[in-house]
């Protein structure tokens, strides 16, 4: 069902997306961005404002008079119009699924990625601008990064570029060592060591 719901969302997500375009271009699909995501971030914050938007027992009518009167002249026409589409076919309860699809979908034309960055400790100003250029040398596009801290790592780094996590926390090395002196032996474990004596100089943990 997960699957079924992210596909619908993937494909109200496309079109307004599209739409967007045709009414303005970048700029455009720009400012719908950020009015879904502010609409999104109401909905997280304010439990009264989900339930408007979630619940299935309001009358879809008057949902659609409550949004109007909201948002009217407070949001841009064409977001405006497709809130009230999707009340209208009960979709409503998808928006942020709609929302996340959009970002991957407005991300993509613009040639940049969301990247997930987790280290032990926050990252500097310096540190953040290194990862930035080697992920983007790395893949070709501009990475729009998130940090986050995870106190447990034993130090390294972690990448979450979509669905693909790249793991160079210290604990998964050592690892990663252990199995390679028991399949290939201490030659192995020589070079996984030498691998970490190298990042050392730039390694973000604490």
């Amino acid at each position: 069902m997960v699957t079924q719901a992210n596909a619908l969302a993937s494909v109200y997500a496309r079109s307004l997306f599209e739409l967007s375009e045709q009414a303005g271009g970048h700029d455009k699909i720009a400012e719908v961005g950020d009015e879904l995501e502010q609409i999104c971030e109401l909905m997280r914050a304010d439990r009264t404002f989900r339930e408007l938007f979630a619940s299935p027992i309001i009358d879809r009518e008057k949902r659609g008079e409550a949004i109007n009167r909201i948002f009217s002249n407070r949001i841009t026409d064409l977001t405006l119009r497709f809130l009230l589409l999707l009340n209208n076919r009960g979709r409503l309860s998808v928006l942020e699924a709609i929302n996340d699809s959009y970002i991957g979908v407005m991300q993509e034309a613009f040639g940049r990625v969301e990247v997930s960055v987790f280290t032990p400790a926050p990252l500097g100003d310096e540190q953040r601008d290194v990862i930035r250029g080697r992920i983007q040398s790395a893949i070709g596009k501009e990475p729009i990064l998130h940090q986050f801290t995870e106190p447990d790592m034993l130090g390294g780094i972690k990448l979450r570029i979509g669905d693909q996590l790249i793991d160079g926390s210290i604990s998964t090395r050592l690892k990663r060592m252990k199995s390679d002196l028991i399949t290939n032996g201490p030659a192995a474990m020589r070079e996984r060591i030498a691998e970490i004596i190298d990042d050392a100089g730039g390694d973000t943990g604490a």
